[in-house]
């Protein structure tokens, strides 16, 4: 760009964060540099100065300034990557949309991640130019279910509902070994353990309560156990986390919390995760009516799971004896 634009907040993007908005307009400018010309005051909303987290408001004039990056310009999604992401869909009601995400593709941009689900979203916009919006995250490695919405009240309604106790969440799992004890609730502060590794996360009495429920539904031996996992608080990597740190048996292929990849040599088809958000349960945002979604496991996983001789089937009332 030349010089200073300016552009109006369209009804898609109300409530949107304006660093989320710019990172949208801009393309593949570093988010530092995004950072910067909003705290530099370069970036206006309506004429003032605006803050990185900021709500835009519909009919907002936004003044984006020069930014000298060769490749800020603004490309389409290819055909490509709109095929894909609609292959994705697994539920679709006109307020909200359920994808199947892969354990290969991240959920949003970050250090080195340039492709991920957030930045393809524009495929799936609706006749009225729509761009649906996500409501939670799932790891890279986690495959599984993953909820947007078309509104930003549904968006803000859906986080406080995953904030609180309003959507139950169920994961699918392999771990090695086999647990001692073969269900319970785990109650295991976290916190992370910064230094070198700020992503890592540590079982921490000074930690966030964490609460995660499971249950063995399998086991092979005492090697590997296929467990659902119930988490009621949403912290990052908890379940991996207490799967490694309090059950003392990582999932297979998490090798950054203890998973050794040389005792399964050639047993695995894949070497990602083995993690799979298969079902959400919660009270629709429009409807007010219950709704249960679920994602059924992605052709990487059903190899390992078959080759442990595990049956995907999964009985709904799994956990009627845990509180």
């Amino acid at each position: 760009m030349n010089s200073a634009k300016h552009i109006e907040v369209t009804e898609a993007h109300n409530g949107q964060r304006l660093d989320r908005w710019l990172k949208r307009e801009l393309g593949a400018v570093p988010q530092s540099l995004i950072f910067k010309i909003i705290r530099t005051g370069q970036v206006r909303v309506d004429g003032k100065r605006a803050k990185a987290d900021q709500k835009l408001i519909t009919g907002q004039d936004i003044r984006i300034p020069p930014v000298k990056v060769e490749t800020t310009e603004k490309k389409g999604l290819s055909d490509k990557d709109r095929e894909f992401i609609k292959s994705l869909v697994i539920y679709d009601d006109g307020d909200l949309i359920a994808l199947n995400k892969p354990g290969d593709i991240a959920t949003q941009g970050g250090t080195n991640t340039f492709r991920h689900i957030d930045g393809l979203l524009e495929g799936l916009k609706n006749r009225k130019g729509v761009v649906p919006r996500l409501v939670h995250r799932l790891d890279k490695e986690t495959s599984g279910i993953l909820l947007l919405a078309r509104s930003a009240e549904a968006v803000r309604e859906l986080g406080f509902m995953f904030k609180g106790k309003d959507v139950e969440k169920r994961y699918m799992a392999l771990v090695s070994p086999v647990p001692d004890v073969y269900e319970g609730t785990i109650n295991a502060p976290l916190l992370k353990a910064g230094g070198k590794d700020r992503e890592r996360i540590m079982v921490s009495d000074d930690g966030q309560k964490a609460i995660t429920d499971y249950k063995v539904v399998d086991h092979a031996g005492k090697k590997v156990a296929f467990i659902v996992f119930r988490p009621g608080t949403g912290r990052t990597h908890q379940i991996r986390v207490h799967a490694a740190q309090v059950l003392n048996a990582p999932i297979l292929g998490d090798k950054k919390y203890g998973f050794k990849a040389e005792l399964f040599d050639g047993q695995l088809q894949t070497k990602r995760t083995h993690l799979h958000a298969y079902s959400l349960s919660f009270k629709h945002p429009v409807t007010k009516k219950y709704i249960e979604l679920t994602a059924p496991l992605p052709p990487d996983l059903k190899k390992s799971w078959k080759n442990f001789g595990f049956s995907e089937k999964i009985e709904r009332s799994l956990f009627e004896d845990i509180a």
